[in-house]
């Protein structure tokens, strides 16, 4: 991938997208919906549920319209206001495809055979994969370039088709001689709780694919569930060590020091400097209150959200309208700039 430089000057906006893939759970609070809220406060902040993007694996009839819904709530539920963030679903918006087509003609087949993820998701059959799989991070740049973001809240196996983005904006800059038009969008991977692990397998990250639930804490799941899972959560048999550089090599106990961290509001230091030497008998109960205390709110609101699915879709159909009104006049540019035919 090229290192390429942006001097765009236009307005800093945050744009992220999440997929509708399933029920949210703890790391996508803290590693996402968390750091929404903090956005928010400071950002011009453009929030998707992604739906285009679930297609590139087989769909229930019915079931995308509702896990998008879901992830709705979620947002709402985690503090998302929608009156100051753009929330809707991406397929509301047609500005996503249209880039995409345009962004199909500008990208490198090079460059898409490179991205690690096709690869996992395809494995040794890509041959059989879906051209939407293969095709979803131009899609991504899509997402993010219709509205001229500069930042983008990414985890680590986002940030190779961030780059993509970045080189698919420059490419397009320079193939037709508008610099600067669409900037490159800066990663934000910083923040506690960026990288939340699976509660069976520390050195896997907490996923709703997952076949064993005891692996996450479900936004859906009740007080009595999130403090069973937690007790129930893998550890070594070694006492909390007396500092943080002695969580090394130990995957589950920095991981649960790290989730208690994050919902506490303070860091692994804090954690260790309370409960350093003592054995997971006594931190499992006070992690447990943590996560109780910390998502319960969060659940009630949920749970109320999914309850009023007429408030959802209107929440979701004004963040429409936001969104395209952002995008549209950049897609206007985009005709020109191409030389396409258009309208009166």
């Amino acid at each position: 991938m090229t290192d390429t430089t942006s001097t765009y000057s236009g307005p800093e906006l945050v744009f992220s997208g999440v997929q509708p893939t399933g029920n949210l759970h703890l790391g996508n609070y803290l590693g996402a919906l968390v750091k929404f809220v903090r956005l928010q406060e400071t950002h011009n902040c453009v929030f998707s549920v992604v739906d285009l993007h679930a297609m590139t694996i087989p769909q229930e009839p019915g079931a995308l319209k509702a896990n998008t819904r879901q992830i709705a709530a979620a947002f709402l539920a985690a503090g998302v206001d929608p009156d100051k963030a753009v929330i809707f679903a991406q397929s509301a918006v047609p500005a996503h495809v249209e880039l995409c087509w345009y962004f199909n003609c500008v990208a490198r087949m090079g460059w898409l055979e490179r991205m690690t993820q096709f690869k996992e998701k395809a494995g040794k059959d890509k041959e059989r994969a879906s051209v939407g799989l293969f095709d979803y991070p131009v899609l991504q740049a899509a997402d993010i370039l219709a509205y001229k973001a500069t930042h983008v809240p990414v985890g680590e196996d986002q940030k190779q088709h961030l780059e993509l983005s970045r080189d698919i904006a420059d490419r397009f800059n320079r193939e037709y001689d508008v610099p600067d038009f669409f900037p490159q969008p800066e990663p934000l991977i910083q923040g506690p709780g960026a990288r939340i692990m699976s509660l069976k397998d520390g050195t896997k990250k907490m996923s709703k694919s997952d076949p064993s639930d005891l692996s996450r804490i479900n936004l859906t799941d009740d007080a009595d569930t999130m403090a069973r899972k937690i007790k129930k959560a893998k550890t070594d048999p070694e006492p909390l060590p007396d500092t943080v550089d002695g969580l090394k090599g130990r995957p589950e106990a920095e991981n649960l020091v790290g989730i208690y961290a994050a919902l506490a509001n303070c860091t692994s230091e804090d954690v260790i400097n309370q409960f350093g030497g003592q054995g997971f008998g006594a931190f499992k109960p006070a992690l447990a209150e943590v996560v109780v205390e910390g998502l319960s709110p969060v659940t009630k609101s949920f749970n109320e959200w999914l309850a009023d699915p007429t408030a959802i879709d209107a929440v979701l159909a004004a963040g429409a309208e936001k969104a395209s009104a952002i995008a549209q006049p950049v897609m206007e540019e985009v005709r020109d700039i191409i030389g396409l035919w258009k309208k009166g």
